[in-house]
């Protein structure tokens, strides 16, 4: 009984040491400390698919292949592309010639309206003469000097004139009206021109995406390129996961979002490497909370209502340190702690635009 009594005596005061230990930690430190089993490791991985349909012709990587930006990845059968853009470009000369040729034409009908101005004043010099000749025929009959057959030659003549005066001018009316024509055709085929450019343009695009390359870069998964394949535009052929750049997401309770900012320090321990942490910080906010994301988002309006706590998805950039540096995999399981003592009179937490 003695020892009995002796052991509470030590072990009263211990546990009371304990708890107000506890108490204290609590108080100074975990309050201010929220922390979630529901996180995983995520990456912005991008989906690589042709624009152009065709055979495959050749797959230059393999599955978990690490790759750089601009690598060439897969490569579609050019032919068809190579001849659509030997035919635009054919189509870009065709409408060049004609450009020229309307060209041509133009410098040629000038030179016609020159020469019908020049058929025109030659006319009316003419007819100047033979009004002339007329009227002198008229004197000389009154005279009674001329027959009056001169005479009518004399006006026969000048009326001759006169209608050609007016088929010059006609004749030089309608070279004027032609080169507005031959003007508006030109305008035309330059439209026509570029119209034709901007397929050679197209068709230039499509025959350089035969080849599809890196757009960053990261680690081949998910290999479904088949040489030999025919695979139409959109066909999903892998996908490029850059293991340099992932981040966490981390889905906290909405209760314990109240003081929460962006910029405050976090710790995240992964499943895979025990006794490791990763330090890092809040980044962004969903913009809603994972139920309305859902294929069947709730409808608490209709039937019987029960509360649940909803979970908000929070973003986490690492500052992975160099030896797990490309090993986090998204997917892998994390602990994803935040401690809200480095903002905690910070505003509202910020939603990502992402």
């Amino acid at each position: 009984m003695a020892a009995r009594k002796v052991s509470l005596r030590i072990m009263l005061p211990l546990l009371a040491l304990a708890a107000l230990a506890g108490i204290t930690h609590w108080w100074f430190v975990g309050r201010f400390v929220q922390s979630t089993d529901d996180a995983y490791v995520r990456a912005d991985m991008s989906a690589i698919t042709p624009r152009v349909g065709g055979e495959l012709l050749a797959v230059h990587v393999v599955d978990n292949q690490s790759v750089h930006k601009g690598d060439v990845l897969v490569e579609i059968d050019p032919r068809d592309y190579a001849a659509r853009l030997a035919n635009a470009r054919a189509a870009v000369a065709a409408a060049q010639a004609a450009i020229r040729a309307n060209s041509a034409q133009l410098t040629l009908q000038r030179s016609n309206i020159e020469q019908a101005r020049a058929t025109v004043s030659a006319a009316q010099a003419d007819q100047v003469r033979l009004e002339k000749d007329w009227n002198r025929a008229d004197e000389l009959v009154r005279d009674g000097v001329a027959t009056h057959q001169r005479l009518d030659t004399a006006l026969a003549a000048y009326k001759s004139g006169d209608a050609n005066v007016a088929r010059a001018v006609a004749g030089f009316q309608a070279a004027q009206d032609q080169v507005a024509a031959l003007q508006a055709e030109g305008a035309r085929l330059k439209s026509q021109l570029d119209a034709q450019k901007s397929m050679a343009d197209l068709a230039q695009i499509d025959l350089d995406a035969t080849t599809l390359r890196a757009p960053i870069d990261g680690a081949v998964g998910d290999l479904a390129a088949r040489v030999g394949e025919r695979v139409a535009p959109g066909t999903r052929l892998l996908s490029l996961v850059p293991l340099q750049l992932v981040y966490v997401e981390a889905n906290f309770k909405e209760t314990q979002l109240s003081r929460m900012a962006v910029g405050q320090t976090a710790r995240v321990k992964v499943d895979a490497f025990p006794g490791r942490s990763v330090s890092g910080h809040i980044d962004s906010f969903s913009p809603a909370s994972g139920a309305e994301w859902s294929l069947l988002p709730p409808q608490n309006a209709t039937g019987n209502f029960i509360k649940v706590v909803q979970r908000v998805s929070v973003r986490i950039a690492l500052d992975v340190d160099p030896e797990l540096r490309g090993r986090l995999r998204p997917g892998m399981s994390v602990v994803a702690t935040v401690d809200t003592r480095s903002a905690a009179s910070a505003a509202q937490p910020q939603v990502s635009a992402r």
